[in-house]
């Protein structure tokens, strides 16, 4: 896709969320930009102040703290597009997954840090509603993302199972409420209801109604049913985006760049899941991210299942998403990390991030000093959300003592001998 030039935010517009003071001013100290650069980079407000030469942005005023960066690579953090944060962190539950509300929000909350930890300062998650659940799902989500104002944005998904017929009557009422409750997208699995063209109709008049996003599970095997979609969401802000789409893959070569091109002309986002599938999906697989790329489709990647029936070994960790895009489906680096921060971002309606003054202060910094070594050995990371350090992960790998290492000059992290 074309890169924008767009004007950065405003820095003077308000960072905080309410209850939550601006952060302190922070130094970051000798970082390396993806472009090769090697910088301090200036805090303030939740914004990036100032970006210079190292040594040249001055002391820290009004009592701000310094932070080392050397050795690290700073990056804009990346957004998690497509979670499920109700059936999070399930997989060795004994039984049926529980619905309690506190052990949602616990389960909801936990996989946010998780997330958070890995880099994701944004989380969209998906919640089911209606069903004999009701709106308990919902309201346990809403707390947990209550509970992470200041470390992490999480924004919920209202998804219910049917909308068309005579069931789709009560589906119909708990979205409204679900959206009075305080869901901010409307979402929804088309592919499981009896009418999917008559669901996905629903769903964007809803939106339409309340001028929120959409956020449509399929598996986008029926390329008619695509089509419609596309002619319905044409024009709706604030944007549609479905996902994972792994049955795109499947279709004839050119029947899949048609439906690409269908599309992109509607403006309908993408989100992948490289690391596997969700609750709300059939088909394994990826969506094919070059072709749907190549056509002008903004294609975001998320993680999907975090330790839940579907994929009891999910990670819910970006990089590892944009390192399977590079590598298994051929993106260069900088592309695949574009799907799990500047379009993931996109997708969830958040300001554009770049290590420039005058953008939001939502940064990862990763051990290492290429993008592409990065995308591989990911182990230690600093995330700052809004301005501040929110979370850290450090990892030292040790090698006992060899003449080899010595005689090459090979890098070594330890910090003592190993016996």
């Amino acid at each position: 896709m074309p890169d924008s030039q767009p004007q950065p935010p405003h820095s003077s517009s308000s960072p905080g969320s309410p209850g939550q003071p601006d952060a302190a001013p922070l130094l970051l100290c000798g970082a390396r930009l993806a472009d090769g650069r090697t910088v301090d980079v200036r805090l303030s407000g939740g914004h990036i102040e100032a970006v210079g030469t190292v040594g040249s942005l001055g002391p820290v005023r009004g009592g701000g703290t310094r932070l080392d960066l050397g050795g690290y690579l700073l990056l804009p953090a990346p957004a998690e597009p497509h979670a499920h944060a109700d059936t999070a962190l399930s997989a060795d539950e004994d039984g049926p997954i529980s619905y309690d509300p506190q052990d949602v929000q616990r389960r909801a909350t936990e996989a946010a840090l998780l997330q958070l930890g890995h880099g994701a300062t944004a989380v969209r998650a998906h919640a089911r509603v209606g069903d004999v659940q009701g709106l308990g799902v919902l309201e346990a989500t809403l707390q947990a993302r209550r509970s992470l104002r200041g470390f992490a944005e999480l924004t919920t998904v209202a998804v219910p199972r049917v909308l068309t017929g005579a069931a789709g009557a009560d589906g119909l009422a708990m979205l409204r409420d679900a959206l009075k409750m305080g869901a901010s997208v409307v979402g929804g699995c088309p592919d499981l209801d009896p009418d999917p063209g008559g669901y996905a109709e629903a769903v964007l008049e809803i939106a339409s109604e309340h001028g929120c996003p959409v956020d449509l599970h399929t598996d986008a095997a029926d390329p008619a049913r695509l089509a419609r979609l596309a002619a319905m969401a044409g024009g709706l802000r604030p944007g549609v985006a479905i996902g994972p789409c792994a049955g795109l893959a499947d279709l004839p070569a050119d029947l899949a760049a048609r439906t690409a091109d269908q599309l992109a002309a509607a403006g309908v986002s993408v989100v992948c899941l490289p690391q596997g599938g969700c609750a709300g999906a059939d088909r394994r697989g990826t969506a094919p991210v070059r072709l749907l790329r190549a056509a002008g489709v903004r294609v975001a990647a998320g993680s999907g299942a975090l330790r839940d029936v579907s994929n009891p070994v999910g990670r819910g960790d970006p990089l590892e998403a944009a390192f399977l895009l590079a590598s298994r489906h051929g993106l260069r680096p900088e592309d695949a990390y574009d799907a799990v921060s500047a379009s993931a971002r996109a997708v969830l309606g958040l300001p554009e991030v770049r290590v420039e003054a005058g953008f939001p202060a939502e940064l990862l910094a990763v051990r290492g000093d290429r993008l592409a070594g990065a995308l591989s050995l990911a182990y230690s990371r600093i995330v700052v959300h809004r301005g501040r350090v929110v979370a850290r992960t450090s990892a030292v790998r040790e090698y006992c003592n060899t003449a080899v290492t010595s005689e090459l000059g090979l890098p070594r992290q330890g910090r003592g001998e190993l016996s």
